[in-house]
C-alpha cells in the first residue's frame, strides 16, 4: 500500500526516513536491488539511505514519491525533520547573540574599543549592559535627558533611535561626565555667549571652543560618528544643571561645525531636553538636510537661533538682495568681513538658503577638525579615551 502523504508525519521526528523505506519495501515485497532499478540509482546508493549514511536530496525526494506514490514534498520534509531533531536542542547561543547585535553595533564597538571582543556571548551581555547601563537587555538604554522617543509629525529624522545612534549617545555621556566645568547659570551663558563671535574670523580659532564653552558650565565633547547613524550633533543634560554639547564632526567643515555648535546652543538656551528629552540632530547640513518646515518647533528655533547668530537675518538677507544671483568671491569676502566672520560662513548660510549649489564656492568651506581635537576631549579616528566607567 503507498504511503499517504501526512502518514507517519509524528515520528518522523525520532526515526529515520530510511526505516520509512524499509517499511515499504517489505509491505510491496520489493528488494533494494528492485528499488534500484525503478529509481535508476545504484543499490548502493539505496543501501546508504536506508542505513541513514546519505541524505535525500531534492531529485532522491522525487524519485521516491514517484515509487511510492507520495509527494517529493513528503520526503524532503522527513528528511529535514530527523535532521533537525539529531541537531538535539536548539543552540540558544547563536539566538542571544542575535539579540545583541540587534540592539546594540557589536562589531563597531570592538573596533572602536568600547567593549571587548570574547567568544563568550555572556561576557558579550555583560559588557553591553554595563555600557548602555542597564540591568536587562529588555530595558531600553537612556542617554538622560537625550533618551530616545517618538518623533513629532511624520519626519523620520526624529523616530526611535537605531541601536549605532543609542550606543554613540551613550559613549557620549560617558566622555561628557569626565569633564571638569563651571557652574552652568542661563544669565551668565547668554550674557557671555557674544563672545563666540569673536572666534568666527579664523579657522584655527575652534580650539578655543571647548575652554570657552567650559567656562559657560558647558560640556563639550567630540565623538566620531557610526556608520548610518547621521547624527551631527546632540545637546542632552546629565542633570538639571550639567548642559552637554556633542558633535560627531562627520562633515570636516567650518560651515558645518559653526552652524551645529550653535544649533546644539540654541537648544541649551530654549532649556530644549532639560526636563524632557530631545533627539539628537540629524543631516542638519548639506544636500540631505530637512527643510524648515518639516521640522518641529523647537528644531526650528535652534535653527533660527544657529543662523541668526552667525550672520543676523536682516544682514544676510539685504546682502542677497543686492548680489543676487552674482555671488562672486569678491563680494563674498567683502561681507565676510564686514561681519567680522569667515567666508566660509556666508557660503555655508547660502547653501543653507538654496542661494547657491553645495557644489560651488566649496575653497571657502575649510577644514577645522584637527584644530578642534588638539583641545577637546574626543572619540575616534584612532583614538579611544579611558572615561572610567
Amino acid at each position: 500500500m503507498a504511503i499517504e502523504p501526512n502518514m507517519r508525519a509524528g515520528p518522523a521526528d525520532a526515526f529515520a526516513p530510511g526505516e520509512f523505506i524499509r517499511d515499504e519495501l517489505e509491505a510491496r515485497g520489493w528488494e533494494q536491488r528492485d528499488l534500484a532499478d525503478i529509481m535508476g540509482r545504484p543499490e548502493r546508493t539505496v543501501s546508504e539511505l536506508i542505513a541513514g549514511k546519505r541524505a535525500i536530496t531534492p531529485e532522491t525526494a522525487q524519485q521516491l514519491g514517484e515509487a511510492f506514490g507520495t509527494t517529493a514534498q513528503f520526503w524532503m520534509n522527513m528528511e529535514s525533520a530527523y535532521r533537525l531533531h539529531r541537531l538535539g536542542k536548539p543552540n540558544e547561543t547563536v539566538a542571544r547573540r542575535a539579540r545583541l547585535y540587534s540592539i546594540a553595533p557589536v562589531k563597531e564597538m570592538i573596533r572602536r574599543g568600547w567593549i571587548m571582543e570574547s567568544a563568550s556571548v555572556d561576557v558579550l551581555e555583560e559588557q553591553i549592559k554595563q555600557f548602555f547601563r542597564v540591568p536587562s537587555l529588555e530595558e531600553a538604554p537612556s542617554v538622560c535627558a537625550a533618551a530616545a522617543r517618538k518623533a513629532t509629525g511624520n519626519d523620520t529624522h526624529y523616530s526611535e533611535f537605531t541601536p549605532a545612534q543609542r550606543a554613540w549617545l551613550c559613549r557620549s555621556r560617558q566622555l561628557a561626565e569626565t569633564l571638569k566645568v563651571a557652574k552652568f547659570d542661563l544669565a551668565k551663558f547668554r550674557a557671555h555667549l557674544p563672545a563666540v563671535k569673536n572666534l568666527l574670523t579664523n579657522a584655527e580659532d575652534v580650539r578655543q571652543v571647548p575652554k570657552l564653552m567650559a567656562e559657560f558650565g558647558v560640556r563639550c565633547v567630540v565623538v566620531e560618528h557610526l556608520p548610518q547613524t547621521r547624527i551631527d550633533g546632540a545637546c542632552f543634560w546629565l542633570d538639571s544643571k550639567s548642559p552637554v554639547v556633542a558633535l560627531s564632526m562627520r562633515f570636516d567643515r567650518i560651515d558645518w561645525f559653526w552652524f551645529t555648535l550653535m544649533h546644539e546652543l540654541g537648544h541649551i538656551d530654549a532649556g530644549d531636553g532639560r526636563y524632557e528629552p530631545i533627539p539628537p540632530d540629524i543631516d542638519l547640513v548639506g544636500m540631505d538636510s530637512s527643510q524648515t518646515p518639516d521640522k518641529p518647533a523647537f528644531e526650528r528655533a535652534a535653527d533660527s537661533f544657529a543662523s541668526s547668530f552667525l550672520i543676523p537675518d536682516a544682514q544676510l538677507s539685504n546682502f542677497i538682495a543686492r548680489v543676487r544671483p552674482l555671488y562672486s568671491k569678491k563680494k563674498i569676502e567683502g561681507f565676510a568681513a564686514v561681519q567680522q566672520i569667515h567666508p566660509g560662513l556666508v557660503v555655508g548660510q547660502l547653501q543653507y538658503r538654496k542661494e547657491i549649489s553645495y557644489a560651488n564656492l566649496r575653497a571657502y568651506l575649510v577644514k577645522v577638525r584637527a584644530h578642534l581635537l588638539e583641545t577637546v576631549l574626543s572619540d575616534g579616528w584612532g583614538v579611544t579615551p579611558p572615561t572610567g566607567k
